[in-house]
């Protein structure tokens, strides 16, 4: 049984790194993010949520679990956040989301999260998006980029000028199974580092040649088992997700709000 006592606190570093960029000829100050108001950013794990707020530097968690339901992760955050002030929340989902809605519950949470109403919940205008966009959308510099988060399963997001499109390419047929199952967690612990990374090598190649990106960024909790990175990827930073969740309320305080109380 899940335990019901006060979440604990666990918090890491985390310092924004809002800088102008410059790769193959783009100059952007996409990196620059104008957010008209204080934003809270929830990125859902099957391990914990990590949590920041707009002028804060120091994430919090919220430990989860196999039987971890939404309403233990409002109660939880407002237990963790009740000294940030924020007007409204981004929400990385470890799942399918469409069209700002969970689609399907999580594999690896509790029941209840398709259909919850997190704007009601919170009090404040909520954005929902899938946790591997979130990232994707942290790590953006220009052009075309694919993501592909290598962690339990097989993440991925691409992003054309600026437009977020997530991808579930995970269950895609490749070799005897699919690609999460040979670039998954699974696919490491059973075939071993060697072969596995010979894995990650062709899947990546497969998908460059498909979707024609101008780069890719890695990133997941496996990305440090490969010795080297695959031509034309770079590695990901652990904060793309945070600052990808602060990137989705660029745009004015007022609209944002607008909406909110006409869904009210």
């Amino acid at each position: 049984m899940q335990s019901t006592s006060k979440p604990e606190l666990e918090t890491i570093l985390y310092r924004p790194r809002w800088t102008c960029a410059r790769r193959k000829g783009y100059l952007t100050d996409y990196t620059h993010p104008i957010i008209m108001m204080n934003v809270l950013v929830v990125d859902v794990g099957g391990t914990n949520v990590k949590l920041l707020a707009t002028g804060q530097q120091i994430v919090r968690k919220l430990a989860t679990g196999p039987l971890f339901s939404p309403d233990q992760m409002i109660s939880g955050i407002q237990n963790l956040t009740n000294d940030w002030q924020y007007d409204a929340v981004s929400i990385g989902y470890p799942g399918p989301v469409i069209r700002g809605r969970i689609a399907v519950d999580p594999h690896n949470l509790g029941p209840g999260w398709q259909g919850f109403d997190f704007e009601a919940a919170f009090k404040r205008p909520v954005k929902i998006i899938n946790d591997a966009a979130m990232q994707a959308l942290g790590g953006y510099v220009a052009g075309k980029m694919l993501f592909i988060g290598l962690g339990t399963g097989l993440g991925s997001a691409m992003i054309v000028e600026g437009t977020v499109l997530p991808l579930e390419l995970a269950h895609l047929p490749y070799k005897k199974g699919t690609f999460e199952d040979y670039v998954g967690l699974r696919g490491l612990k059973r075939l071993g580092k060697k072969k596995w990374r010979g894995n990650v090598a062709d899947v990546i190649k497969r998908l460059v040649a498909a979707l024609l990106p101008d780069e890719v960024l890695l990133g997941g909790g496996n990305l440090k088992v490969l010795k080297q990175l695959p031509s034309g990827c770079r590695a990901g930073d652990n904060s793309n997700a945070i600052a990808g969740g602060f990137r989705l309320w660029e745009e004015s305080r007022e609209t944002a709000l607008a909406e909110h109380r006409a869904k009210s």
